[in-house]
């Protein structure tokens, strides 16, 4: 009787405990997770052949570089298949543990020599140990990794050997971020405060989206086994088009310019559902300044998007993108992104090696933790993050974003107009940005080209449009293939100048229906000047690649310029329905 007595005690404290979880879970903010191409932040490095599965089966083990023997074999984070009995040697998480032995209760037992436990010593060379039975319902441990290659090689790489073709290497980037947070969680690579677990569930539920991901599943995936927010199995995935890795080198793949509709449409999706308190994307450490402007831009949220990147794959010394995500949870979770109402008053964020930067100014400046700088010379860096400290906001940016920006999802319009070429005459064309369910088509989405001014380029002394033949190359594949299109034009530092001939060229091209911007080439440490009655759309202080985004945004809200119907001999009325339009597109500009 006692002992069911106890037995029922402990389902009951067992009930009791999940109960309480679940209770506590619904009470726990939640944070959307979007896994975007190129992540470091979700790369880890290749799970070696330990020397244990080495060994067992005869093979020559590995060395260090000089020849010795190899000290330990790399632990990797697995699973259990059964529950298992250890025995842990009792001082041995600290080389001090034993210096304050008096603090400690005793252990569980004893180990003699012959490997045999026992309640009490039963010799001085017994060692003292904890018993503990661990469980695959535990989670992950850190054990040797024993797998081989189906030929009985070892692993020493992610491919078979170098160069492997793709059905010959494994992946080493995760589909989706939740094993990442699960390994924070457990605290493998490292806890992150006070020497506590669940760093990151202990504070908020976390949906995990794949957007246009790192890793994919080449060999589809049984619903039952999703990680991911979806419905349904998953079809074997198709590297460049479903997935996107930089490595291994010879089959890193890039997202194309129309999945920028699929990272809004699903983003604000999400988002809609009003579950979230949050957001987080992850992508490449060079291009995620990039996207989060266009999340600044295009989602309609009055919540916070938090961006983070590594520049160390995770599971590496002193990875940054573990701690970079466990800053975006505590910047989300702060509130101090609120205004007043509760609404976002700060617009798409990174948050990056303890510093939060607007999406608008941050920029890569080099390849370590570290790496990033505000550009644009008027803030960026709006509040700092981290142990100690509360999260501080210094300032909030007064540009307008997601919510309260103009070219967001929901202040865009189902059709817009473009310009295309018809039988040599230019001919102004509806083109349809939203599909018939209201999300934006991946084939609406502006091509805009970016064209360099170079000193010391030109041919002759004469100027004449017609040099410019990369411009005029374009505009007539623009013409035939993209209606809606535009050019962004960088110049000199900080005016923004260009040869005579490149503005001539672009002249043509604004005539031709495609709005130009001009910006300062490097990083922008003043305004450009308005300049009444010209061509062209002045940059503001934005960086290239920035104001390429906002363009595109701005034609899929105002649509093509008017085309003249010859644009190298325009009327002047002509010249001003184009200059009307550009104010138009200033306004957007000067604001965002």
């Amino acid at each position: 009787m006692k002992k069911q007595f106890i037995t029922y005690l402990v389902v009951a404290v067992f009930s009791i405990a999940v109960l309480n979880w679940s209770i506590l879970a619904q009470k726990r903010p939640r944070i959307a997770v979007f896994s975007g191409p190129l992540a470091t932040i979700q790369n880890s490095p290749p799970l070696v052949t330990s020397n244990k599965a080495r060994s067992r089966i005869g093979l020559p083990l590995r060395t260090h570089p000089d020849g010795t023997f190899a000290r330990f074999d790399h632990l990797a984070a697995q699973r259990l298949a059964v529950p298992v009995e250890v025995f842990i040697e009792q001082f041995s998480a600290h080389p001090l543990e034993q210096d304050a032995a008096k603090l400690y209760a005793p252990p569980d037992g004893f180990i003699d020599g012959r490997g045999k436990f026992h309640v009490q010593r039963q010799s001085s060379e017994d060692k003292p140990v904890y018993r503990v039975i661990l469980k695959p319902e535990d989670g992950l441990y850190l054990f040797p990794y024993m797998a081989m290659q189906v030929d009985g090689k070892p692993w020493d790489d992610d491919c078979v050997f170098h160069g492997a073709p793709s059905e010959k290497c494994r992946q080493p980037f995760y589909p989706d971020a939740s094993r990442i947070f699960e390994e924070i969680d457990r605290g493998i690579g490292g806890k992150a405060r006070s020497g506590l677990g669940n760093e990151l569930s202990s504070r908020a539920e976390f949906d995990f989206y794949r957007v246009v991901p790192s890793g994919g599943y080449k060999r589809g995936l049984a619903a039952s086994e999703r990680t991911d927010m979806g419905s349904g199995d998953i079809s074997p995935e198709i590297l460049g088009e479903d997935f996107f890795p930089y490595t291994p080198d010879h089959f890193r793949r890039e997202a194309l310019q129309e999945d920028l509709a699929k990272v809004v449409n699903q983003v604000q999706k999400a988002l809609n559902s009003n579950d979230y308190a949050g957001a987080i994307w992850l992508e490449s450490s060079p291009t995620i300044q990039d996207t989060t402007y266009w999340l600044n831009l295009l989602v309609d949220t009055q919540i916070p998007i938090s961006g983070n990147a590594a520049q160390r794959a995770h599971g590496l010394v002193s990875n940054d993108g573990d701690r970079n995500i466990i800053d975006s949870v505590d910047y989300i979770l702060s509130r101090v992104w609120a205004d007043q109402e509760g609404r976002d008053a700060v617009g798409a964020v990174m948050v990056q090696d303890e510093q939060i930067f607007t999406a608008r100014q941050v920029e890569k400046q080099d390849a370590r933790p570290g790496g990033y700088r505000a550009a644009g010379d008027y803030g960026g860096v709006i509040g700092t993050i981290g142990e100690p400290g509360p999260v501080t906001l210094w300032f909030k940016p007064t540009t307008r974003h997601t919510w309260k920006s103009e070219v967001n999802f929901s202040k865009l319009p189902d059709t817009i107009g473009g310009v295309t070429s018809k039988d040599g005459q230019l001919t102004r064309v509806a083109v349809r940005v939203r599909d018939d369910k209201g999300w934006i088509i991946g084939k609406a989405i502006p091509k805009v080209t970016v064209v360099r001014y170079d000193p010391w380029a030109k041919d002759s002394s004469n100027s004449f449009p017609e040099q410019e033949v990369e411009i005029f190359a374009r505009m007539e594949k623009n013409l035939n293939e993209h209606p809606l299109a535009g050019f962004i034009l960088e110049g000199t530092t900080p005016y923004g100048n260009v040869k005579e001939s490149m503005v001539q060229a672009l002249e043509i091209a604004a005539l031709s229906g495609m709005p130009v911007v001009r910006v300062s080439r490097g990083d922008e440490g003043g305004m450009l000047e308005v300049i009444e009655n010209n061509l062209t759309i002045e940059g503001n202080n934005l960086v290239t690649a920035k104001a390429r985004l906002l363009l595109m945004a701005a034609i899929m809200k105002l649509g093509s310029f008017p085309p003249a119907v010859d644009p190298k001999n325009p009327t002047v009325h002509e010249i001003k329905a184009v200059q009307e339009k550009i104010n138009l597109y200033q306004e957007i500009f000067n604001s965002h």
